[in-house]
């Protein structure tokens, strides 16, 4: 299956992408090797295989929610590189 350049522009200018023209050129062959790829797996025979629905064999797996003894906070600061008002002091990252 082919993909051609103005596909890949589109999705690149949905994701906010800037591609230079080798990049279109290599991204086009690469996705349309991926979806001829997917056309192979939807030739295969699956007439009786049934579905696959969960790798435990049981509907819910998840434990109950039990409420246990917290780590003190000493302890849960001891490696951290800053400290400050019993918390972790992080670079800031937003601007306000």
């Amino acid at each position: 299956m082919s993909i051609s350049k103005d596909d890949v522009k589109y999705v690149a200018a949905l994701s906010r992408l800037e591609l230079t023209e080798d990049e279109e050129n290599l991204f086009s062959k690469q996705l349309g090797d991926i979806l001829g790829y997917v056309n192979q797996l939807q030739e295969v025979d699956v007439d009786g295989v049934e579905p696959y629905i969960s790798a435990a064999g049981e509907g819910n797996v998840f434990r109950e929610d039990v409420v246990n003894e917290s780590l003190p906070r000493e302890d849960a600061l001891v490696n951290a590189p800053e400290q400050g008002d019993d918390g972790f002091v992080v670079p800031k990252v937003v601007e306000g």
